[in-house]
């Protein structure tokens, strides 16, 4: 039955949806490429709350969906940006998702990886032994928890340092703390604009050169890095200059598939927070890739990039809203709530242009239910056959 979606000029425009799902089932684990997707939190809709309260979790659902990546062979990176780190959901919450989603994790027999950050300190300026510590205190609740940890660039840490050697002297002591190879994460500005200047220069190649010094002053203790910065061009040098053994984790939403393909000289792992909505489809294509099918993994996941580049369009940060209207679409939640109130972060045009993106994919599983339910939030909005 013919939808009508409003367009970026506020004109309605017939569509058509598709009526059977793109069929994908569970798999082999992967052989050729270690892949983590980034996880949203489902909201608990029934809560009391303001967008100033601590976060309400749906705990049953946000499970449920970090079940349904495992069960097809991707790890979960837990407790990062994907998952409202800093906005919405607070340092007591992310503990508890830790927890929580670790303890699954070992009861499902699934890879996790969790964010390490400072998000407990308050607003104010810290001083570098306040941000140690409050790297300090996070990491062991990830260690504490089994869970590999992932050491995600810190607000408090970009406004405290004074230069280059601060992060160099920051990392390093904690990579000396760390008990196991942890994965170091470059969060650009896109992404979170109190990011700005991070490894202390704004010049993007003297801040790559401070990078490098960190892992190559203790390399024995990085898995690898996860590179957020939308620039393939820089992502494929930087990882040239890794040393041996040192994965390097995509975490480029406009430029996977390349990146995860690689080249000659080498490739990326991932770590997507576009791999939450893609989950069953990127896995089918990274088994195609195991088998040395790079144009058929081309073929599977290219056409993916203009539904991803359309969910993280400026301002990128809010990136989250399309990710969770996609997974109340696809029937892993029964609302379109967010922590935070953030579902209100995207228009609905956009939403409208990421419903018809993902449908075309063949993305939902039960496309009719995507179909009432994208009708369901056009008849909010004023939206009449």
């Amino acid at each position: 039955m013919t939808l009508h979606l409003p367009d970026a000029h506020g004109a309605l425009r017939a569509y058509e949806p598709r009526t059977e799902p793109l069929a994908l089932t569970p798999g082999a684990p992967f052989t050729s490429r270690t892949v983590f997707s980034a996880a949203h939190v489902v909201a608990d809709p029934y809560a009391e709350v303001s967008p100033d309260s601590p976060a309400a979790v749906d705990w049953d659902a946000t499970l449920a969906f970090r079940r349904h990546l495992w069960a097809h062979g991707l790890g979960v990176a837990e407790a990062m940006d994907t998952a409202q780190r800093g906005m919405g959901l607070d340092w007591a919450g992310a503990a508890e998702l830790i927890r929580r989603s670790a303890a699954e994790a070992r009861a499902a027999g699934g890879r996790i990886a969790c964010g390490v950050g400072t998000d407990q300190l308050p607003g104010a300026p810290a001083t570098l032994a306040e941000v140690r510590a409050a790297y300090e205190e996070q990491l062991a609740v990830v260690e504490e928890s089994g869970a590999q940890a992932i050491l995600m660039a810190s607000r408090a840490l970009a406004a405290t340092a004074r230069g280059p050697e601060d992060y160099l002297e920051t990392y390093g002591h904690l990579l000396r703390q760390a008990a196991e190879p942890v994965i170091l994460h470059w969060l650009g500005p896109m992404f979170d604009p109190a990011l700005e200047g991070y490894w202390g220069s704004s010049d993007l190649d003297a801040a790559t050169d401070t990078f490098l010094d960190v892992i190559a002053a203790h390399p024995d203790k990085v898995d690898g890095i996860k590179v957020s910065l939308l620039d393939a061009r820089r992502e494929i040098d930087l990882r040239r200059r890794l040393p041996k053994g040192v994965r390097c984790y995509t975490g480029d939403d406009f430029n996977y598939p390349e990146l995860i393909a690689g080249d000659d000289q080498g490739f990326s792992h991932a770590l997507l927070g576009i791999f939450d909505p893609l989950g069953p489809l990127a896995a089918e294509a990274v088994r195609v890739l195991d088998t040395g099918d790079t144009d058929g993994f081309r073929a599977l996941l290219d056409p993916t990039v203009e539904l991803s580049r359309h969910l993280f369009q400026a301002p990128t940060r809010f990136y989250k809203t399309g990710v969770v209207f996609l997974a109340w679409l696809a029937g892993h939640q029964s609302h379109f709530a967010m922590v935070g109130g953030l579902q209100s972060a995207r228009s609905l045009p956009h939403l409208a242009r990421a419903y018809e993106l993902a449908d075309r994919l063949g993305l939902f599983p039960d496309p009719k239910l995507a179909e009432d339910r994208m009708r369901t939030l056009l008849h909010l909005y004023g939206v009449t056959p």
